[in-house]
């Protein structure tokens, strides 16, 4: 007895510490994915029973970011917890780190991005430039808001491909955004025509499809002319399936009537 006694002793005191890192971690993580589960469903089955339906694109992103907050804090936490059971890390930190000013300087330099694009997410969920389920552009790239974490932002594109944005990126650029203001957003593509071709009969065929609402000349350089095909308002949801379905329209009548083109936008 004394000796399982001596041995038990022993092991805790080799191991104890490992033993209580390792509790610390696993119920750190546990706790971060119960509050996620928490936030995701209760709280948001709260706040669309109180705002009388489903979630609106505002509750929904500022929700999501806060989720990612809140988990990220619980993580961060559990880890420093988890290291503190080792004193010999204590030891070498509180060495290397004595000094303020060094430990500013080497959290700074190596977590700059990761605190940048973090911020740039809080700004983008407080300010809401963009918001879940909206359909914008970015740099030439049309997809909808799929997920906004705390350092990326999420484009679902036409193809089905996903747009990974940093953002810092996001938030210091300049964006389109379809569906901030409005329900459904103008139908428009860009069909260029060839410099010799027949501009007059080209904007009467565009102007003539099912879909357009107008034609017009929207810009001429050496390469070819630029034509502005408009069709009527659609939902956000439909602009890059509509677009797809007018600019496939437009090369069949061009093509039909015989009139060069360069290409389309």
């Amino acid at each position: 007895m004394p000796a399982l006694i001596v041995a038990a002793e022993s092991f805790n005191a080799r191991y104890g510490n490992d033993v209580k890192a390792a509790l610390i971690l696993i119920g750190t993580f546990a706790l971060a994915w119960v509050v996620d589960r928490m936030l995701k469903g209760r709280a948001g089955g709260v706040v669309a029973a109180v705002s009388g339906g489903e979630l609106s694109p505002v509750v929904d992103t500022r929700l999501r970011f806060l989720r990612r907050v809140v988990g990220a804090t619980i993580i961060v936490i559990g880890v420093a917890l988890a290291v503190a059971q080792f004193t010999e890390l204590n030891r070498l930190a509180s060495t290397i780190l004595a000094s303020s000013a060094i430990a500013a300087a080497v959290i700074g330099f190596a977590a700059r991005q990761v605190l940048a694009n973090a911020i740039a997410g809080l700004v983008i969920a407080i300010t809401q430039p963009i918001r879940i389920g909206d359909l914008v552009t970015f740099e030439d790239q049309t997809g909808t808001v799929e997920d906004i974490s705390l350092t990326y932002t999420w484009l679902r594109m036409g193809s089905e491909a996903r747009l990974v944005i940093p953002n810092e990126r996001l938030a210091a650029g300049v964006l389109r955004n379809d569906s901030i203001r409005s329900a459904t957003v103008a139908l428009e593509v860009t069909v260029w025509l060839a410099p010799d071709a027949d501009e007059t009969q080209a904007l009467e065929v565009l102007a003539g499809l099912d879909d357009a609402r107008s034609a017009r000349i929207s810009d001429v350089t050496e390469t070819g002319v630029s034509v502005l095909v408009a069709g009527p308002p659609v939902a956000t949801a439909d602009r890059l399936e509509r677009e797809a379905a007018l600019r496939a329209d437009a090369l069949r009548a061009l093509r039909e009537a015989g009139i060069a083109r360069a290409g389309t936008g």
